[in-house]
């Protein structure tokens, strides 16, 4: 997508005050508690870090967005340009021991990415795109319509991993949003059709280095309910979407629920403690910048050196 807009006014904030903010949010704002890793768990995120390595964030807001990916044992990250610099800053701040794994860039120039912490999650050896052979793609067409699926625009990201007794299988997607036009809607439809559809043959097949299949990232889902046409295309196939344990939208301006975890009934479902969330940044950092500009400023700062996205998380048994 392209960048947001620069804001056009000058902000200072002490950075130790805001990590102390983000930390006080997490700990002690009710709904808004993340699980501390130990023993028998595994604490799994998605999160649209908006334009990454395309925007001209400070250090400062690297070390903000690095605090945030440093509370998950493993965590995927959406729009990482074909330009590192981004992603590698955050991993600058990261704790040691944490490591990186990035795809090539496909469709908008954009990669995916994987951070873990290797004392808690090892890398299995599986990686790669998700690639449907072209004689298979006759196959995926919605009900009732003659549009076949042509391809994903940007091919989701897959990473094998290991946590405990959990293996699992992590498909890392930005599905394609386009527009409200009905073309669009359309392609957009499909594309998450295409993407349950492969699941399901991969939930299948007995030959599958891990059985256990998790995609999760920013589906581009408006609701995450029945009649929401992109839910029933994700969910077409047996894919479940478990509710949050917050109603908290994904995106900072809205109650949109564009970002999701999903799976199969069966290991991953049994290993799901019941606890997934949408962490809110945006109701601890820069309150006095709220309260001085405005809240489209105070969003026109947070889309450009944050993200206009805010990270979903799932808890899981390890043991």
């Amino acid at each position: 997508m392209p960048p947001f807009p620069k804001p056009r006014f000058a902000y200072a904030f002490a950075v130790d005050d805001q990590l102390a903010a983000l930390r006080k949010w997490r700990d002690e704002k009710s709904g808004r508690q993340i699980p501390k890793p130990r023993a028998g768990n595994l604490v799994l995120a998605t999160w649209n870090v908006a334009n990454l390595g395309v925007q001209e964030r400070t250090d400062d807001a690297y070390r903000l967005i690095a605090e945030i990916v440093s509370w998950f044992d493993l965590i995927t990250v959406q729009e990482v340009n074909a330009n590192l610099d981004g992603v590698l800053a955050i991993r600058k701040h990261l704790p040691a021991g944490y490591a990186l794994l990035f795809s090539d860039a496909s469709g908008n120039r954009e990669r995916q990415a994987f951070f873990y912490d290797t004392a808690r999650v090892t890398q299995l050896e599986e990686v790669g795109r998700l690639a449907i052979p072209p004689a298979k793609l006759d196959q995926i067409r919605l009900p009732g319509t003659t549009t076949v699926f042509e391809g994903f625009d940007r091919g989701p990201y897959l990473g094998t991993f290991q946590a405990g007794k959990f293996e699992l299988m992590l498909a890392s997607v930005h599905l394609f949003f386009g527009s409200t036009k009905p073309a669009d809607l359309e392609r957009r439809t499909l594309e998450t059709f295409a993407l349950a559809w492969w699941a399901k043959k991969y939930h299948l097949d007995k030959t599958t280095y891990v059985p256990d299949l998790v995609p999760l990232g920013d589906f581009n889902l408006p609701k995450a309910v029945k009649g929401d046409r992109i839910f029933d295309a994700l969910t077409s196939r047996g894919l479940v979407v478990p509710p949050h344990s917050s109603q908290i939208g994904s995106s900072i301006a809205s109650d949109n629920q564009y970002d999701q975890v999903a799976f199969f009934p069966g290991e991953s479902m049994t290993r799901f403690t019941g606890q997934m969330s949408v962490f809110d940044f945006d109701g601890a950092l820069f309150q006095d910048l709220l309260a001085q500009r405005g809240r489209d400023d105070f969003l026109a700062w947070m889309r450009y050196y944050l993200s206009d996205h805010r990270p979903l998380w799932a808890e899981f048994r390890t043991t």
